[in-house]
C-alpha cells in the first residue's frame, strides 16, 4: 500500500451539487407540486372515462349480459385506480411549503413506498381488470363480426393494453423513480449536514 494518495486527483472527480437547504426544499416542493398537478388532471380523465363509459352504457343499452361485466369490471378497476390515487393527495398537499428538510425527506419517502405499491401491484390489477373488462364488453360486437375482422379487434385492443403495460408504464416508472430517488438522496445528504 502506497502513502502517497492524491487526494486532490480523487476531490476533483466529485460530482457535488451544491445547494442551499432553501433551494433544495423548494425544489422537493416543486416536484410535489407537479406531481400533485399530474395527479389530479389523470384523475379527472379517469373519472370523464367512467362517465363516457356510463354514457355508453345506458344510451345504448347493451343485450349481452357479459357487456354489462365488462363495463362494470372496467370501471371498477377505474374506480380503485383513482380512488389510491387519491390517498396521495395529503402528502403532496400545499400546506407542506415551509417543511424542514427531514419533513420533505420523510414525506417524499412515504410518497416513494405508496408509489412502489401503485406501480407494481395496483397497476397489475390495473391492466388485468381493464383487459378482462374490455374482453368482455367487446364480446357483444366480436359476436356480430366476422371471423377475421373480430381478431383483428381483439388484437388491436390488447396490443394496446400490452404496449402500455410492457413499454410505455415501466419507462415512466423509471423516470419517476430516478427524480424520486435523485431528490431523496439529497434531502439526505443536506440532513445528514445539518445533524453533523
Amino acid at each position: 500500500m502506497t502513502d502517497n494518495i492524491d487526494f486532490k486527483r480523487y476531490w476533483n472527480k466529485q460530482k457535488i451539487e451544491t445547494q442551499t437547504p432553501e433551494e433544495l426544499i423548494k425544489k422537493a416542493n416543486e416536484f410535489k407540486r407537479k406531481t400533485r398537478f399530474k395527479l389530479i388532471v389523470g384523475n379527472i380523465v379517469l373519472l370523464i372515462s367512467c362517465i363516457g363509459i356510463s354514457f355508453i352504457w345506458f344510451y345504448y343499452q347493451p343485450e349481452f349480459l357479459t357487456t354489462k361485466i365488462g363495463v362494470i369490471i372496467i370501471m371498477t378497476a377505474i374506480l380503485i385506480y383513482v380512488a389510491f390515487q387519491s390517498t396521495l393527495m395529503p402528502l403532496l398537499s400545499k400546506r407542506n411549503l415551509e417543511a424542514s428538510a427531514k419533513e420533505q425527506l420523510l414525506q417524499l419517502l412515504q410518497l416513494k413506498e405508496k408509489q412502489r405499491f401503485q406501480q407494481t401491484t395496483l397497476l397489475n390489477g390495473y391492466f388485468f381488470l381493464l383487459s378482462l373488462g374490455f374482453g368482455f364488453y367487446m364480446y357483444e360486437y366480436a359476436v356480430r363480426m366476422t371471423f377475421i375482422w373480430a381478431v383483428l379487434t381483439y388484437g388491436i385492443v390488447f396490443f394496446t393494453i400490452a404496449l402500455n403495460t410492457f413499454y410505455f408504464r415501466p419507462k415512466t416508472i423509471r423516470k419517476q423513480q430516478a427524480r424520486l430517488n435523485k431528490l431523496i438522496a439529497q434531502l439526505k445528504d443536506l440532513k445528514e449536514q445539518l445533524t453533523d
